[in-house]
């Protein structure tokens, strides 16, 4: 492997010929050989949104040259081509500010935008002129926003849609096909179908809701306080100038945070976005189970809902067809959750002037977002698209359930309902053999008391 000789203030390192990257990031390569977790791309872009911003701001405000300006525009829009990922290797187990990844993606602008720069004499500098009046304190939080708020708008908030329009038309669609309902896993009074999705589709569109209303927090952005809150080194309307071109360049409306010191020390933003993306997750695992539940069978389970065969189900067992999409959500929602902890712990941790837990936060929170957007999209279109109900087996359900008696409380009382109710299990009749039985009624009034449509008050 060919390779050249890079310095910063600490001496000589060897770099690979091929790269991009310098001294410093070669030095975190070799000094954190941790495991096999790499900082995000989705990071990564945020930083060339954000280096794009800076020194588009920079230069209006007279501190950077047009020449400089345009090259290191033009090489931050070939990072968001994705030409460069192969030169952004650095790990998430290092410095927990990040600045290790900062220094990465200054290397990289500065070595590939002087290659547009001619006049060797004005040569870019990562330090220098790409993190210009910037801190890799309040530019890594600042990118960490910029990254979990595109991914929520560009790759989950899709997906939610597109399931929660499957529920709905599962729910149009099933609005009047009358089910037992179950509480405590034992029979209860009925419900229609449709009904019960519009609850699965009530919790999907309600955890949406609040992700938007946590994630408008994301829009404060830390850059302008450079080192510790206090803005040193970069000019007052530096931060409010970034965060205004950032807006212009991704079309999302970002805002300089109104205390500079929060939003280096604190996470309280993300903890509260991650909380609300963890609402999302356990009531999908909950619509998971459901589904798992009411599929299971097909001859000896429950068997109410029929989920598509899309891949053998057994080794051994031929003809089986499993729950694999319920299984695969269910095991991200314990992915996730154990996320939620890390997160919560790591944002603890900010002491004084900075959070030093940055790495693993925006780590974890975007690998939430990944398997909430693909499991969601999977879980859609392999699972829910295909539901169908199993007609005969719910209409078998309603009429043998003992539960219906409860129809009977208002005209008989609750301890005649009882009794009959225990009567039938005992003696493994009818409702309504056992209910003619006890005398308390006639079939004519059974008959207009005991109407499942009656009891699911469809209008």
């Amino acid at each position: 492997m060919k390779e050249r000789v890079e310095r910063d203030t600490l001496g000589e390192i060897k770099v690979p010929a091929d790269k991009y990257w310098g001294a410093q990031t070669q030095r975190s390569l070799e000094n954190f050989k941790i495991s096999t977790e790499k900082i995000p791309m989705e990071v990564i872009y945020a930083f060339a949104q954000l280096k794009k911003a800076t020194a588009t701001v920079n230069h209006q405000l007279g501190k950077l040259s047009e020449e400089k300006e345009t090259a290191i525009v033009q090489a931050c829009d070939e990072i968001l081509q994705g030409k460069w990922n192969e030169h952004f290797p650095l790990a998430v187990w290092q410095t927990g500010s990040g600045t290790q990844s900062n220094m990465n993606v200054n290397e990289v602008i500065s070595r590939r935008g002087n290659e547009f720069i001619p006049n060797k004499d004005q040569r870019l500098h990562p330090n220098d002129d790409v993190n210009m009046s910037q801190s890799s304190n309040d530019t890594f939080p600042t990118a960490m926003h910029i990254a979990i708020y595109s991914q929520l708008q560009e790759q989950l908030l899709p997906s939610i849609d597109e399931i929660v329009q499957t529920l709905r038309e599962k729910e149009t669609k099933y609005m009047d096909l009358i089910k037992i309902g179950r509480t405590h896993l034992q029979d209860a009074t009925p419900l229609t179908l449709g009904q019960e999705i519009s609850g699965w589709r009530m919790m999907i569109e309600k955890s949406k809701k609040m992700i938007l209303e946590a994630s408008d927090h994301l829009l404060d952005l830390a850059i302008g306080g450079t080192a510790v809150g206090t803005g040193i080194n970069a000019h007052p309307l530096f931060g409010g100038k970034v965060a205004e071109q950032l807006s212009n360049q991704t079309g999302y409306p970002f805002r300089s945070s109104e205390n500079k010191f929060h939003a280096l020390t604190s996470h309280d933003e993300i903890v509260h976005v991650h909380g609300a993306l963890k609402a999302l997750a356990v009531d999908l695992m909950k619509i998971a189970n459901d589904v798992r539940w009411l599929a299971s069978g097909p001859r000896s389970g429950i068997g109410e809902l029929a989920i598509p065969a899309n891949e053998p189900g057994s080794s051994i067992m031929p003809g089986k067809v499993n729950p694999t999409q319920s299984e695969a959500m269910t095991m991200i929602v314990t992915q996730i959750i154990g996320n939620d902890t890390t997160i919560g712990f790591a944002a603890s941790q900010g002491n004084f002037e900075l959070n030093v837990f940055k790495p693993v936060i925006i780590y974890n929170v975007l690998q939430t977002i990944r398997l909430l957007a693909d499991g969601i999209r999977s879980f859609n279109e392999k699972c829910m698209i295909g539901l169908e109900a199993n007609k005969e087996i719910i209409a078998e359900h309603v009429q043998n359930s003992l539960m219906l008696v409860t129809a009977l409380n208002p005209h008989i009382g609750y301890e005649k309902a009882a009794e009959i109710a225990k009567k039938a299990f005992n003696e493994g009749t009818t409702l309504k053999e056992a209910a003619l039985k006890s005398g308390y009624l006639t079939n004519e009034q059974y008959n207009q008391w005991v109407d499942p449509k009656k009891m699911v008050h469809l209008k």
